[in-house]
C-alpha cells in the first residue's frame, strides 16, 4: 500500500488516535488487511483524553481489565494513571505497527460528501505548517470522543473578578501551579473531583470539596482478591486479563442492575461503605447522601477509599451548599459561611462536542446531526459511509469501542462483497411513526455534562436498530448479530 503518511486518499479515514480510533485502527488491520487507511489526530501525539488530561492525579474511572483492549492483556492495578494508560497505548501502537498511519497535529475542519464521486473531502488544518490542505476517503470512522478538550464547563461564578486568588479549571491545569501548603477550594464531587482531591491534599494546608449536590462513591481495592489469588498460579498473561476481564464485567452488570431494579439496596451498600472509611460518627447527611437513584449519574470510583481516608484525616472538608458570590479571598456561601482559599479549582465538567465540532455536509449542504436518527448509535440515517464510536456511560468505554470496530469491519467486508460503494441508514416505512427519543434520556442518566449538550446529538427511536441501550449485556448480543440486510441499511 505505500507509505500512508504521503497519499491523499484512502479507502478509510480515522479520526481521533485515542483508544478508540488506536482500536479501529487494530481491527481495520486484522479483519480488512486490503483497506487503505490514515488516523488523523490534532494533537501532537496519541492518547486523546490520557494525553489531555493533566492535572495531578489524573486516572482511569473504570477498571483497565475492561477499559483496556480485549486483545492486549492488562496486567497492572484495575484503576492507573494516565502516564500508565499512556505506556500501555504506545505498547499497543509499536506491538501492532500502527504508527505508521498516524499523522499528528492534523486538525479536521469539515467533511463534505460528494455524492458523485462517493467519498468525502476533508479539509485539514496543519499544525506544522499553519496550512490547510484536503484529503479524500471513501468512509470515515469518527473516533474523536464526545468532550470539547480545548476548554472545560465553568459557570460564570457571581463575582470571580473579584477573586485575587487563582481560578482554574482541571482541562487547563497550569504546569506551574504551585499549590503547596495552600488553602483550596475545589468546586464539584465528581470523578475528576474524586481524583484530583486525594492527589493534592497532601501537600495542601487544607482541601475543601464544595459540592451543590451529592455524588454517589464506591470504593474499590487497587488489587482486587481475586487478582491475589490468581497471581501465585503464574498464569499467561491473556488468561489473567481475561478472567479479571469477566469477573469485571459481572460485577459491574450486576451493579448496573440493581441500579434498576432494586435501587434501595445499591444505595445502602454505597453509604454502608462510605460509613466504614469515614467512621460511624461521621454524618452522612447530606454530603454523601444523593436524591437521585445511584448510576442516574455516574458512580465515581475512589481506589482503597483514597477520598475518604483524606477526610477522616482531617485533610480534606466536605461542604455541602450554594455560591452566593466569590469574594477577594473565597467564596460566600449562601448558608452564610465563608469559605477561605489560595486557590479555586472549577472541577465542573466538560462540555460535550458533536463529532468534534467538525463542519459536515452533504454535497455542500450542511448537516444537522440533531434531526438525524442514529442506527445502533454507530450510524446516522440519511449520512452515507461515516460511522461514529460513543462508548458506555455506566461502563468502559472500550468495550463499546471494540464492538463498534467489528461492526463496522464487517459491514465494510459486507459491501465488497456486494460491489456496493455508498451504505446508508434510512428508516423504514415501519419505522416513520417513531417518536424521536434523547440519545441519552434524563430518567436513564442526567449528569450535567450530558442534559446540557444531549439536544444537538443525534435521536434515537423505541424499536431496533433504532435505539441505544447503553446496556453492554444487550450489546454484546445483538451488534454482532445485527443483520446488515434488514431494510435499514441502503446501499449502492
Amino acid at each position: 500500500m505505500g507509505d500512508p503518511r504521503k497519499s491523499d486518499h484512502f479507502d478509510i479515514v480515522i479520526v481521533g488516535a485515542g483508544i478508540s480510533g488506536i482500536d479501529a485502527a487494530y481491527h481495520l488491520q486484522k479483519d480488512c488487511p486490503g483497506k487503505s487507511f490514515t488516523l488523523l489526530e490534532k494533537a501532537e501525539s496519541f492518547g486523546g483524553t490520557w494525553l489531555l488530561h493533566r492535572y495531578p492525579g489524573a486516572r482511569s474511572d473504570s477498571d483497565l481489565y475492561t477499559f483496556g483492549f480485549s486483545w492486549k492483556p492488562w496486567t497492572g492495578v484495575p484503576f492507573a494513571s494516565a502516564g500508565e494508560i499512556l505506556d500501555y497505548l504506545n505498547e499497543a501502537i509499536e506491538e501492532q505497527d500502527i504508527g505508521r498511519h498516524i499523522r499528528f497535529r492534523q486538525q479536521v475542519l469539515s467533511a463534505d460528501w460528494d455524492s458523485e464521486n462517493k467519498h468525502w473531502t476533508l479539509r485539514i488544518a496543519d499544525g506544522e505548517t499553519g496550512e490547510e490542505h484536503a484529503l479524500t476517503c471513501n468512509f470515515l470512522w469518527m473516533c474523536q470522543g464526545y468532550y470539547r478538550h480545548s476548554k472545560g464547563f465553568m459557570p460564570d461564578f457571581p463575582g470571580q473578578a473579584r477573586f485575587e486568588g487563582k481560578l482554574i479549571h482541571p482541562q487547563n491545569w497550569p504546569e506551574t501551579l504551585d499549590y503547596k501548603d495552600k488553602r483550596a477550594i475545589v468546586i464539584g464531587s465528581g470523578a475528576t473531583a474524586a481524583t484530583l482531591i486525594p492527589a493534592i491534599a497532601e501537600d495542601c494546608q487544607h482541601v475543601t470539596m464544595l459540592q451543590r449536590s451529592p455524588t454517589f462513591f464506591a470504593p474499590k481495592p487497587s488489587e482486587p482478591d481475586l487478582a491475589k489469588l490468581l497471581k501465585p498460579l503464574e498464569l499467561p498473561d491473556a488468561w489473567f486479563h481475561e478472567i479479571m476481564r469477566r469477573s469485571s464485567l459481572l460485577e459491574s452488570q450486576r451493579v448496573t442492575r440493581l441500579s434498576f431494579e432494586d435501587p434501595d439496596s445499591l444505595r445502602r451498600d454505597l453509604l454502608a461503605a462510605a460509613q466504614a472509611y469515614l467512621g460511624e460518627d461521621f454524618e452522612l447527611d447530606p454530603h454523601f447522601t444523593p436524591h437521585y437513584r445511584p448510576w442516574q449519574q455516574r458512580i465515581a470510583v475512589v481506589p482503597d477509599g483514597d477520598l475518604y481516608k483524606c477526610i477522616r484525616a482531617g485533610r480534606v472538608s466536605m461542604v455541602t451548599d450554594h455560591i452566593e458570590t466569590f469574594t477577594k479571598t473565597g467564596i460566600q456561601l449562601k448558608s452564610g459561611d465563608h469559605l477561605e482559599a489560595d486557590i479555586i479549582i472549577s472541577a465542573t465538567g466538560l462540555n460535550l462536542s458533536v463529532l468534534g465540532d467538525i463542519s459536515f455536509a452533504l454535497d455542500g449542504v450542511p448537516v444537522d446531526f440533531s434531526s438525524c436518527w442514529a442506527h445502533r448509535g454507530i450510524l446516522f440515517s440519511g449520512i452515507p459511509n461515516l460511522a461514529w464510536v460513543f462508548g458506555y456511560l455506566r461502563g468502559s468505554w472500550t468495550l463499546r469501542a471494540d464492538l463498534v470496530s467489528d461492526f463496522v469491519c464487517r459491514l465494510l467486508n459486507h459491501m465488497a462483497e456486494t460491489g456496493a460503494d455508498v451504505v446508508t441508514p434510512e428508516l423504514r416505512a415501519e419505522d416513520r411513526d417513531m417518536p424521536k427519543r434523547l440519545l441519552i434520556e434524563a430518567d436513564n442518566f442526567n449528569p450535567g455534562y450530558i442534559t446540557r449538550s444531549i439536544d444537538s446529538f443525534p435521536k434515537q427511536g423505541d424499536r431496533a436498530p433504532w435505539i441505544f441501550t447503553q446496556d453492554y449485556s444487550y450489546e454484546k448480543e445483538e451488534i454482532p448479530a445485527a443483520d446488515l440486510e434488514d431494510g435499514t441499511l441502503v446501499y449502492r
